[in-house]
């Protein structure tokens, strides 16, 4: 049914089965069926208040509060849920441990190998260094056995041997070798 005032005051109305049979049938006035439906909401409501007041009392049991009403057999079943809820916690607890110990192996791992990787590279580098300075090296001394006094070309071996290091300037005659 389709009821409508519009803003002068006017009536308009629809129903399928007719707008007044409608009316009666949701607005019938036995007493029963609004008894029945009130009793219904108090019983689900009374329900939900017991059930919460249930939780509310085990709550505090489990933080070891109002525990003084409680029977021996009550306290025993209150200890075992304990006991297995911390065991639970504690398996919890272990699991994360041993995936983060996990982890921190595979970085161990992934780091192991970039050092490993950056070594092998700073010794191929050394070698190639070494290498050039040892070519430099043979050719400054041949060079220099033609030019230069020795101790030039070394200024940590004449520190070494007690002597200052020299430095040479000016124009000196360059023979290949």
């Amino acid at each position: 049914a389709l009821i409508i005032f519009s803003s002068r005051g006017k009536l308009y109305e629809f129903g399928s089965a007719g707008t007044s049979k409608t009316l009666e049938r949701y607005t019938s006035q036995d007493p029963n069926a609004a008894n029945r439906g009130e009793q219904n909401w108090y019983q689900e409501l009374s329900k939900l208040k017991a059930k919460f007041e249930s939780l509310q009392r085990a709550q505090r049991h489990l933080l070891g509060e109002d525990l003084g009403p409680l029977s021996v057999r009550e306290l025993q079943q209150l200890e075992k849920q304990l006991e297995t809820a911390l065991s639970h916690a504690r398996q919890r607890k272990t699991q994360l441990m041993l995936d983060q110990m996990e982890e921190l192996r595979k970085k161990e791992r992934h780091l192991g190998a970039i050092n490993k990787q950056l070594k092998d590279q700073l010794e191929a580098e050394g070698a190639t260094y070494r290498a050039l300075q040892g070519s430099w090296c043979s050719d400054a001394i041949v060079t220099s056995s033609n030019a230069f006094p020795a101790q030039s070309l070394h200024p940590t071996a004449a520190m070494e041997r007690g002597g200052e290091p020299m430095l040479h300037i000016g124009y000196q005659q360059f023979v290949p070798p």
